[in-house]
């Protein structure tokens, strides 16, 4: 009797592993899609302090304006970027136009306290002639992150605008080949 319970707890500890392994992929998954979308709703506030509390100290951001290498070069960048940009808004205005980045379509591989992903981004405005929405850009972002103090922190992040002219002809990031090499048969 005493080894059938001990066989049945043994059993039954056992299957919780990869439970709390999914448990533990699951939550650093949806911390880091939290990261992400707590910095795209700041960059449109323009909370810089909000945006920076999402960095690693040597954080590199790669985007169309350059590389930015560490925390300063990256809060200075970001400092007339997005929200933060001034806007002069007339007196007695009641609205102002603004622009909103989204982020979808998040792959993310963990691998303990590392980790890569690459999500889709697009920005829409309302900061146009005919008051209407319109797509402004789009593209995607290819991440790498990693657990500082039991924070999931950007350690590099590369914004690919596919709106602009430095637009790729394929991108190996997202699995995409050269189109112009015939496929192998």
């Amino acid at each position: 009797m005493q080894k059938s319970f001990l066989a049945t707890v043994a059993g039954l500890l056992l299957a919780c592993v990869p439970a709390l392994s999914l448990a533990g992929y699951a939550d650093d998954r949806a911390e880091i899609m939290n990261l992400s979308n707590r910095y795209m709703v700041a960059v449109d506030a323009g909370d810089i302090e909000t945006v920076m509390s999402t960095w690693a100290d040597d954080g590199v951001l790669i985007w169309i304006y350059g590389t930015e290498v560490g925390k300063a070069a990256v809060r200075k960048a970001m400092s007339g970027f997005g929200g933060a940009k001034k806007v002069d808004i007339p007196e007695g205005a009641t609205s102002r136009p603004r622009t909103r980045h989204q982020i979808m379509n998040h792959v993310i591989d963990v691998d303990g306290n590392k980790a890569k992903t690459i999500a889709y981004w697009f920005a829409m405005t309302n900061n146009t002639p005919q008051k209407d929405v319109q797509l402004l850009y789009f593209g995607h972002y290819e991440d790498t992150l990693e657990k500082i103090n039991g924070k999931w922190l950007f350690k590099s992040r590369h914004v690919y605008n596919e709106s602009q002219p430095n637009r790729a002809v394929y991108y190996p990031g997202l699995g995409e080949k050269d189109p112009r090499v015939p496929a192998k048969k």
